[in-house]
């Protein structure tokens, strides 16, 4: 599938907020007991392997971009066959967790706005794996975007 300029768009946005969480500006510093910051610590961990065993699942089907690779394949194994967008999740689950563990209110807002973008690039994603994939509808009405359904 063909790159559209609001492939760049999304992607650019991202690598933004990324560079901007690197920075903690100390605008909104929170407080949190040390046993919320050590969980805080091992869910922000929990949330790297998540995105780092999503990504090897996606393997050559990985791309920065919403629109699927040519000559791609829907996965739906490994993390896959419960999550749409692990490798979202895991972003998240981590960038929160360091929030807290930092005690940075400056960064919990940053991670929101990650949310909402990832919401906005899962939503434009799934419309092209849709056309792409015929199965893809019935994928997405079994598993969770995000986080597993229950």
């Amino acid at each position: 599938m063909r790159l559209q300029s609001r492939d760049f768009i999304l992607v650019a946005l991202q690598a933004i907020l990324f560079v901007l969480y690197i920075f903690d500006l100390h605008i909104l510093d929170l407080s949190f007991p040390s046993i919320a910051k050590n969980v805080a610590l091992i869910l922000s961990i929990f949330g790297v392997l998540i995105f780092m065993v999503a990504i090897l699942q996606l393997n050559k089907n990985l791309s920065p971009f919403p629109s699927p690779r040519k000559n791609s394949q829907l996965v739906k194994n490994g993390l896959y066959k419960y999550v749409r967008h692990p490798i979202y999740s895991g972003i998240l689950i981590a960038l929160t967790g360091f929030a807290i563990y930092t005690s940075s209110g400056y960064r919990v807002m940053l991670t929101i706005v990650l949310y909402i973008l990832f919401d906005i690039k899962s939503n434009y994603e799934e419309k092209l794996l849709t056309k792409r994939y015929k199965d893809y509808k019935e994928y997405r009405r079994k598993t969770g975007r995000f986080f597993p359904r229950f």
